[in-house]
């Protein structure tokens, strides 16, 4: 799969919405994650979120028992829709 990122343009909301996972764990090459970098402090959205499930780990990791299914089931609901762009993303103005 080419993904536009790697022909040198600015990555989009729904493209950071598709490795914001991957960039908070530390998973993307430094080429991407620099240009994730980027954006989040280009946006205020996405850094919003980004923010978000940064407290959400941080949370989760320090909770003693397990978080609440439907909780899960929440979190794992609302990415999917992020990733498959089912939560409009305003890209205008964001830098984007």
């Amino acid at each position: 799969m080419r993904i536009r990122w790697w022909r040198g343009e600015q990555l989009s909301c729904r493209d950071v919405a598709n490795v914001l996972q991957g960039y908070l764990d530390g998973e993307l090459d430094e080429l991407l994650a620099r240009r994730v970098t980027r954006h989040l402090e280009m946006c205020v959205r996405c850094g919003m979120r980004a923010e978000t499930y940064v407290e959400i780990k941080r949370a989760l990791r320090h909770s003693t028992g397990s978080p609440p299914q439907d909780a899960l089931h929440r979190l794992r609901a609302f990415a999917q829709d992020l990733a498959e762009g089912r939560i409009a993303s305003d890209e205008e103005g964001t830098g984007a």
